[in-house]
């Protein structure tokens, strides 16, 4: 089970990697993820919360950087949690809050500190626990409401997922289960496997889709975009997760 220290330690690693437990004076604030895939109002009101903060009307950018983020929150905290205690927390939907801020990742808030998830295969456990139970809804959601597209969600979902290992790597590099091995295995899983391509010596992540991020104003395209291969200005990883969120 994870501890107040356990959490202590993944929020002290960086911002997308925050996670608060326990009572809130402001609980009434936030709302559980399954709300986010579940109700569609809500859903879209995020979204439309989102285009007004990027300052565009186009409502599959403003889905997609939402996405995007809560993908980049929801990997952060498993795999941090992951690497630093060999077991995956149970992070169920309906156990794991959240709610939009001005600027910056969403905010997340678990009333109640989270057992592990069942299994004992750590890739395994978070395929079922991000994966299954989070960004598959998203996604269904996404797809259903909005119009994004599969490769674009795909994309985001292990673009994400990389940047979480690249933090972890720098800033918790003697966690005692390291992230990329994991990240390996998930990226091997469909539908990760089709999103781009994992090089490891050096480390390099292309994916085949674009989060359409510079379709905002003042903005570029990321590192790992399928438009920079194609001979697009980068706009940097760094500039990327913080606007993205």
């Amino acid at each position: 089970m994870m501890t107040t220290d356990t959490l202590a330690q993944i929020s002290a690693i960086g911002p997308y990697f925050k996670v608060s437990s326990g009572p809130r004076p402001d609980a009434a604030h936030f709302s559980p993820l399954s709300e986010l895939h579940g109700d569609q109002g809500a859903l879209e009101a995020s979204v439309a919360a989102m285009g007004k903060r990027l300052g565009t009307d186009q409502r599959r950018v403003s889905a997609s950087t939402l996405h995007i983020g809560t993908a980049a929150r929801l990997w952060s905290v498993a795999l941090a949690a992951t690497a630093l205690t060999g077991e995956v927390p149970d992070l169920a939907p309906e156990r794991l809050w959240w709610r939009a801020t001005a600027s910056g990742p969403i905010d997340l808030w678990l009333p109640e500190l989270p057992a592990r998830s069942r299994g004992h295969d750590l890739p395994d456990a978070l395929y079922e626990s991000i994966v299954v139970r989070h960004l598959r809804p998203l996604d269904e959601a996404m797809r259903r409401h909005i119009g994004l597209s599969p490769k674009v969600l795909q994309g985001n979902a292990t673009s994400a997922l990389m940047g979480a290992v690249r933090t972890l790597t720098r800033r918790a590099p003697h966690a005692p289960h390291p992230p990329l091995p994991l990240a390996t295995a998930l990226l091997e899983r469909e539908p990760l496997a089709s999103a781009g391509t994992l090089t490891l010596d050096p480390l390099d992540y292309r994916r085949h889709s674009c989060c359409l991020y510079y379709r905002v104003s003042d903005s570029g395209y990321c590192d790992e975009c399928v438009l920079h291969r194609r001979g697009r200005a980068p706009r940097g990883v760094e500039r990327v997760n913080s606007a993205a969120t």
